[in-house]
């Protein structure tokens, strides 16, 4: 209704605007909370304008025969940009929370494996994010080739072998071990990379060509709608499933861990209890939680050499790998099952389809002809006059040459 380079244009000043909000807050406590929350709302305001007009101002631009390419550029840079933003995140985080204000769970992945090989529990969220990068390489390869491609053979093929290439790479990860080696995980995150972008550019490209021009920003709206909301959900879901792997086995060795070390049980038992949910942020955050739990009453009552074992890099780590890695283990099975409904769904979607721009503008704009004019009616020419009959000439003599009758 008002454009949509207009939006598009507005949600780069209302992002930004209260991205500058964001960092500037000085609350604290519950108010600063409820500060930031607003804060970030309406900053999502701003990136929905974005996001939602984005590939409907790029179908308008692009030939039915150039969108899945346009699109699969569209969401490399997309994706491109949120990892690149992990790794200005790690570099940023341990400055000042404010610069920060996004927390990705594949640092989960690293948080089971850093500290083990040498990296600082404060350097983990930046390791974490540059070790991620395969998994970006293998979108930005796929994404444009697999967009080029669905432009001329059709979306279901790409899109049904993305999401199956994608399960295959979460049945590799859980069959990696705990203290895995890198280069066979960064081999499994670059496949999973272009299966994600096998199906990301030709499933949205086939959204937008069968949309006629007047219902694109709507339906650009409405798939980032379900797009964002699956990633929420995805978030919610996993930590969900992460919690309770780790409740059935954590409390368990927690206590033995921490009793063979020296901890008096009462001590032990009472860590054991806490919800797992602070171990499992602990992780994801980069931190060794056991110095805060245990306190330094605790510790000063331990050998100077158990103390500095439990709040080391090593402790930590292999304490919480194997409840860890179970919790891991049901989360992929998630994902796993996610990927082959999607499949299955890619698989049973019609054939190529692009809408015909041509003929709906046609037929809102043709006009009944008009009725042909009225053309009056002539008056009948009077009937001649009554009288006698005409007669025949008298027979004469005929001229001499001329024919008979």
């Amino acid at each position: 209704m008002y454009g949509r380079t207009r939006m598009y244009n507005l949600g780069f000043a209302v992002f930004t605007l209260f991205s500058l909000l964001l960092s500037a807050t000085w609350l604290h406590g519950a108010a600063g909370a409820l500060w930031l929350i607003a804060m970030r709302l309406c900053q999502g305001v701003g990136g929905a304008m974005l996001m939602a007009n984005s590939s409907a101002i790029l179908t308008d631009a692009f030939p039915p025969d150039q969108r899945g390419l346009a699109l699969g550029l569209n969401q490399v840079a997309g994706i491109a940009g949120s990892f690149a933003g992990l790794v200005l995140g790690g570099l940023l985080g341990p400055l000042n929370w404010r610069l920060v204000f996004l927390v990705s769970v594949p640092f989960g992945l690293f948080g089971i494996w850093l500290p083990r090989h040498g990296y600082g529990f404060a350097e983990t969220p930046l390791w974490a994010g540059i070790y991620m990068l395969p998994l970006t390489l293998g979108f930005l390869v796929a994404g444009p080739v697999s967009g080029w491609a669905s432009d001329r053979f059709g979306a279901r093929t790409f899109a049904t072998g993305g999401m199956l290439l994608a399960a295959g790479t979460f049945a590799a990860l859980q069959a990696l071990p705990v203290d895995f080696d890198y280069p066979a995980f960064a081999v499994i995150l670059l496949l999973n990379g272009i299966g994600m972008g096998l199906f990301a550019a030709p499933n949205r490209a086939a959204v937008m060509n069968s949309l006629p021009p007047d219902q694109r920003g709507v339906g650009a709206g409405i798939s980032t709608t379900f797009q964002n909301s699956a990633m929420v959900l995805s978030i919610g879901v996993f930590f969900s499933l992460m919690i309770t792997g780790l409740a059935g086995s954590l409390p368990h060795t927690l206590t033995g861990g921490l009793t063979a070390q020296g901890v008096p049980a009462a001590d032990a038992a009472r860590i054991a209890a806490l919800p797992p949910v602070g171990v499992l942020f602990a992780s994801l955050l980069g931190y060794n939680p056991v110095r805060t739990l245990l306190g330094p009453q605790v510790l000063g009552q331990l050998p100077p050499g158990h103390a500095g074992y439990l709040t080391g890099r090593e402790f930590f780590p292999q304490l919480i790998s194997a409840p860890f890695a179970h919790g891991l283990a049901v989360a992929f099975d998630f994902a796993i099952a996610a990927c082959l409904v999607a499949a299955v769904a890619s698989l049973l979607r019609g054939g190529r389809y692009v809408h015909d721009d041509r003929a709906r503008p046609e037929r809102r704009t043709r006009r009944p002809e008009p009725a042909p004019a009225a053309v009056p009616e002539r008056p009948l020419a009077p009937p001649p006059a009554a009288g006698p009959p005409p007669t025949a000439p008298p027979p004469g003599p005929t001229p001499r040459g001329a024919p008979d009758g």
